[in-house]
Formats: structure tokens, C-alpha cells, sequence
């Protein structure tokens, strides 16, 4: 992300339009003092969270700066997870969400990263918590069967599985496994698909998962990615219909959950609810969050 984009984020995030200034200081004081101190930085999150940060990772350096990097989706994470439920986080990188499923809400995690390095700095932050009796961590990737994929392995949040045209790229062969088989036997409530792409794939090993009356909630990642291994992303939504997931939109400041169209377009997380009734409520009775000094 380049300066003047980080700079329009961070000036029309939703826990920021009060108080830009803060923000703005919290930008700069990152950029001066992770160029003098070398290496990770502890830092302190939400209700006693922590990770471990250092330059270069876009998605921690988000929540440094306006608390929630991707606010609707972490915000419906931390409105509808309880203690003791299962949340699966498919694409996890170096643990955001499976920070705020285990640390903050309590909830048991299976967080999958193929990417080694990626995965190495998702154990320290599930370490640094001390979640490791709730939260299963996997390097193996997640797709339709099983096999062995190749990943690019130096593109930070935007590490993917090679399509032929990257053969050249840097890269890491790994196994892969499918949803359906690494869950047998658990049940989660709420799921979490980020795989710049692959979504399809993860999907199609996951009929499972898909069907299991307990999984409430999916948060997925559709951007036009998929075109590059040649899925038309724009079937998903209708696939996720048939199983009665209704696509929808959540404004956490007011807890109202909205429904929206199926239009996919660039840089979308997009949010599929079944049951709808159910999940408003367990949106509405959730107790308030506070983030930067902004309670919601």
C-alpha cells in the first residue's frame, strides 16, 4: 500500500474520522520507531491481546494505525464469536483474526498458513498470547483434494498458490489438505477463507463444512483473484445461496446487519450469514468492544 492510500485509510476508517490526528501520529511514530529498532515489536492490542509486528506486514501495521485493519469483518468476528466456540481461519498469515477469535473472544481456532515463514511468526503471536491449548495452528494448505501445491513465498499478505505463468517465481511446494477431512468432528460457527484466489478450491473440499447446520457465518475474500487459475468467483455466491447463506453487509458502530447484493468487485471481503434472525440477535445481546477509545 503506498503512502497517500495508507494516509486515505486511515483518514476514512470508521474508528479514526474523530480523532485523524491520533492516527496520523500513531503512522508516524511506527514508520520513525520500527526504523530504529530493529526486529519485532510487542504490540498491545485490544482487552489484553498482543502480536508481534515488524515493517513491511500491511495487516498488522493496519491495526497499529486504526485498530481494526479490516473493520466490518474483525468487528463481526468479535460481536458474534463466544467463549468456547469454534472459529476456522483459512489463510490465517500471521494470525489477526485467530488473535481476536482466541485472545480476545475466547474461541477455539484452527488457523491454516502454508507459507513457512508467514506461519513461523503465527506461532509466536499464538505463543505471545498463550493460546496454544485453544488454538491448532497448520502449515498445510487447504483445497478441493489432496496433493502437493506451490505457493509464492515473499509477497507478505499476497502470497498465493502459483498459477503457470509464476513458474519462476519463489516458491514453497507443500500438501495439501481439504476442510472437510483436517475438521472431522469439529463444528465451527464461524469461517474465514482469505487465499488471494484459491477460494473456490478451499470451498469444493468443504461440502462438509458447508452443510454442517452449526456453521453460521463465513467471512471470504472475492476480488477477481480467482481469474488467474480460471474460476469465475462471481458462482460463488449462488453456490453459498443454494446452501442458504444470505450475503450481507454489518455496520458494527449501530450492529445492524444489512442485506446486500452478490456483485463481487476489487479488494472485497464479502460476508455470508445463515439464519439470519439468530445471528442479529447474537449480534445485538453481544457485550461493547472498545478500540481506540471508541466503544461499539
Amino acid at each position: 500500500m503506498s503512502l497517500l492510500n495508507t494516509l486515505r485509510f486511515i483518514a476514512s476508517h470508521p474508528l479514526t474520522r474523530t480523532h485523524r490526528f491520533r492516527a496520523f501520529f500513531r503512522l508516524l511514530s511506527w514508520q520513525i520507531g520500527s526504523r530504529l529498532r530493529p526486529g519485532p515489536v510487542t504490540f498491545y492490542w485490544i482487552k489484553g491481546a498482543r502480536f508481534l509486528v515488524r515493517r513491511g506486514e500491511t495487516g498488522l501495521t493496519g491495526n497499529i494505525y486504526v485498530g481494526l485493519h479490516e473493520f466490518e469483518e474483525m468487528a463481526f468476528l468479535l460481536h458474534f464469536l463466544r467463549p468456547g466456540e469454534h472459529f476456522v481461519d483459512v489463510g490465517a498469515n500471521v494470525g489477526s483474526f485467530t488473535i481476536l477469535a482466541g485472545a480476545v473472544c475466547g474461541a477455539r481456532v484452527i488457523a491454516f498458513e502454508p507459507i513457512a515463514s508467514t506461519f513461523g511468526r503465527l506461532i509466536l503471536n499464538v505463543k505471545i498470547n498463550e493460546l496454544e491449548r485453544t488454538v491448532r495452528c497448520s502449515q498445510n494448505p487447504v483445497g478441493s483434494k489432496a496433493g502437493r501445491l506451490r505457493f509464492t513465498s515473499d509477497q507478505d499478505t499476497t502470497n498465493h498458490v502459483l498459477s503457470a505463468e509464476e513458474a519462476s517465481e519463489p516458491s514453497a511446494d507443500v500438501e495439501v489438505v481439504t476442510l472437510d477431512d483436517s475438521l472431522a468432528g469439529d463444528h465451527p460457527v464461524l469461517l474465514k477463507i482469505d487465499v488471494e484466489g484459491f477460494e473456490t478450491e478451499v470451498l469444493r473440499g468443504a461440502k462438509g463444512v458447508l452443510a454442517n447446520p452449526s456453521l453460521r457465518a463465513i467471512i471470504l475474500e472475492l476480488n477477481g483473484s480467482g481469474n488467474r487459475y480460471g474460476y469465475d468467483e462471481a458462482l460463488i455466491p449462488a453456490e453459498l445461496k443454494r446452501l442458504s447463506f444470505e450475503p450481507v453487509q454489518y455496520r458494527p458502530l449501530k450492529r445492524l446487519l444489512l442485506a446486500s447484493d452478490s456483485q463481487i468487485s476489487q479488494a472485497q471481503n464479502m460476508l455470508f450469514v445463515r439464519d439470519l434472525d439468530f445471528v442479529r440477535e447474537r449480534l445485538r445481546s453481544a457485550p461493547p468492544i472498545e478500540v481506540l477509545g471508541v466503544r461499539f
